[in-house]
């Protein structure tokens, strides 16, 4: 199967549902956390022909790192109930092989029918487990109450805003104040806490991060995106396999982490 058609059949999949609750997003989260943690992937309520894909690439679930017992230090999830998928990044900085993790869980009719993951490790783009989870711990991202939750449209124009800004210097981002970013393991906030220290430059032209994928939680005003980066990785000019997990409070940003893959250490640069 082709690249355009495997991820159209994916997206088919992950729309067939026709509703899910937060509370079995939640479980299915849970029980992910675990399954991780154990390196028991069966013991998730997968469908019959699960898709499973580790940056960008379809594996043999038996052969991926979710059958791999993983220490995970922390980890943090959101649950669309209009897509019916949970995310859940993971923070492995104390296992023998650090990880960063981050996962969607597509579901039809109550089963897992895809788990997408973007896996980063020593010699991804600015990797620190440590680091990444010592400033993810000091974060809300607390229920936002129900008076003052954005819509899914304005979570979302917010992520794809700072991803356009990237290719267009132009584009008006909602950035908070304050805003800190956590890409890999490097950290804004830390120097200037109270002040906006998300904003990124522009990169040279021409710059599109595509095959966006998206997860929005009302609740915890949150968004993440999976996308393919360009021009970062050397070897894949086109974009690899990328995340951006986004949290928005009254339409603006006030968190975003970043996750990068490279194909050789540190992208080549």
């Amino acid at each position: 199967m082709g690249f355009n058609a495997f991820w159209l059949t994916v997206g088919l999949a992950s729309g067939a549902s026709a509703a899910c609750t937060r509370a079995q997003l939640e479980d299915a989260a849970t029980a992910y956390v675990k399954a991780q943690a154990a390196g028991k992937p069966d013991a998730l309520l997968l469908g019959p022909n699960v898709s499973y894909v580790e940056n960008d690439v379809q594996i043999d679930i038996a052969k991926g790192v979710l059958s791999q017992a993983v220490t995970i230090d922390f980890n943090r999830s959101i649950f669309d109930t209009t897509q019916c998928i949970a995310f859940t990044e993971i923070t492995a900085a104390t296992n023998k092989h650090p990880y960063v993790i981050d996962t969607r869980l597509l579901f039809s009719d109550d089963k897992i029918t895809a788990i997408q993951s973007v896996i980063a490790d020593a010699g991804d783009w600015i990797f620190d487990a440590t680091s990444h989870l010592k400033w993810a711990k000091q974060e809300k991202w607390d229920s936002i109450p129900s008076d003052k939750r954005d819509t899914r449209a304005v979570i979302k124009a917010a992520g794809d805003a700072y991803l356009d800004s990237w290719g267009d210097g132009k584009v008006a981002v909602p950035y908070g104040t304050p805003c800190a970013r956590l890409e890999g393991g490097a950290y804004t906030g830390d120097k200037s806490p109270s002040t906006n220290t998300c904003k990124m430059p522009e990169f040279p032209k021409p710059f599109s991060a595509g095959n966006r994928r998206y997860v929005i939680d009302e609740e915890l005003g949150a968004v993440d995106i999976f996308n393919d980066f360009p021009f970062i990785d050397k070897t894949k000019p086109n974009g690899t396999s990328s995340m951006n997990f986004i949290r928005v409070e009254t339409g603006k940003i006030r968190y975003i982490h970043e996750t990068t893959v490279c194909s050789t250490k540190n992208c080549g640069r």
